[in-house]
Formats: C-alpha cells, sequence, structure tokens
C-alpha cells in the first residue's frame, strides 16, 4: 500500500531549521507592507527596523557565520508593535508582521519548534480577517465556503506551497536565498492583496 503523502504542515515540520527560517523570511518579506500602510496612515510605527532586522535574518541564512545579535534585535522589534489600545484592522495585521519577525528571531537564539508553524498560520488567518471584513457575510457556512473559494486565500495558499516547494528542493546557497526574497516581497503585493505606491 503507498504511504499516504505527507500534509503541508507535516512538511514544514520536516524541513531543517535553516529551510524553515527561509520559509519564514519569505512570508515575513509578504507580511511587511502591511505594516508599511499601517504606518502611513496611522502615522506611527517603525517600518525601517522591520525592514533592517529582516535584512540580518537573511544575511544570517547566507552567512551563518555571520555575527549577529538577535536578542538585541529582539527588543528593537518589540518597540515597534502598535498601541494595545489600537484595535484598527490595520493595526492587527501590523501585529501580525511584528508577531512573526519575532517568532523567526526565536528560532535564531534557541529553541522553538512551533515557530514555523505559527507564521504560517498568522499569514493565513491574516487573508481569512482581510475576507471577513471585506465581504460582510453574517452566515457562518456561507462564509466558510467564501473564504475557502476566495481568490485572496487561493492565492495564499499557493504562495505558501511555492515557499515550501523552493526550501524543500533547492540547496539554500545565495542564489536560491535571494530568490526566495524576491519571491517573498511578491512585487511589493502584501498577503491582502495590498500594495505600496512608492515601493
Amino acid at each position: 500500500m503507498a504511504s499516504k503523502p505527507l500534509g503541508f504542515y507535516q512538511r514544514l515540520q520536516q524541513l531543517s531549521l535553516p529551510a524553515q527560517q527561509a520559509f519564514m523570511a519569505a512570508l515575513c518579506e509578504r507580511l511587511l507592507p502591511n505594516y508599511v500602510l499601517y504606518e502611513q496612515t496611522a502615522g506611527q510605527g517603525d517600518s525601517h527596523t522591520l525592514r533592517t532586522v529582516l535584512s540580518l535574518v537573511w544575511e544570517r541564512l547566507s552567512v551563518p557565520s555571520a555575527s549577529i545579535d538577535f536578542a538585541r534585535q529582539a527588543e528593537k522589534l518589540a518597540d515597534c508593535e502598535p498601541p494595545p489600545e489600537d484595535d484598527s484592522f490595520g493595526a492587527r495585521r501590523a501585529l501580525d508582521a511584528v508577531v512573526s519577525i519575532s517568532a523567526l528571531l526565536d528560532t535564531l537564539q534557541g529553541e522553538s519548534p512551533e515557530a514555523v508553524l505559527d507564521v504560517s498560520r498568522t499569514s493565513r488567518a491574516g487573508v481569512r480577517a482581510f475576507i471577513e471584513l471585506t465581504e460582510g457575510e453574517e452566515d457562518a457556512q456561507k462564509l466558510a465556503l467564501l473564504i475557502r473559494d476566495h481568490p485572496l486565500m487561493a492565492d495564499e495558499n499557493d504562495f505558501q506551497d511555492a515557499v515550501l516547494d523552493e526550501v524543500s528542493d533547492a540547496r539554500l546557497d545565495v542564489a536560491a536565498l535571494k530568490a526566495l526574497r524576491q519571491l517573498g516581497r511578491n512585487g511589493g503585493v502584501s498577503n491582502l492583496g495590498l500594495s505600496l505606491d512608492d515601493d
């Protein structure tokens, strides 16, 4: 009897740690425009720090011997969270970006076996919340079907599948990491289908 193919999350958990980190970094790249848009509309936030921290992660992935104080970077990142009293949709999606990069940093500082699953689910949950917000469907069953079949959710699933395939198949050399970062940047379009005018 043929063995059942592994599910998405099982495949994620079986990746080597550097492959998991590369997967998370690509997803974080795609979450960044949501943070930048929050910063532009709310007039608060520090996307420069988020970009810098993420660039340092890519540097470490490319040059494992690079000496980077990720505990210090994690402290800087914590200061970039939207204020807790801001319960707006934009603030929550900005927080998704911060939390996801924080989870990635956790893996660079020690054991954090669930981080890769958390980042994957956070990105999907943001898409789900955006569809709920924009479609305004009250019926839970209809909404579930709407989310499942929505182009944004299909795009999110395809994107995560593509990144997983890349990190599973490729030797994560400098060229592969560069291509992966480009994939994550997604032409400046976030997981919510939002893009920055100036990027």
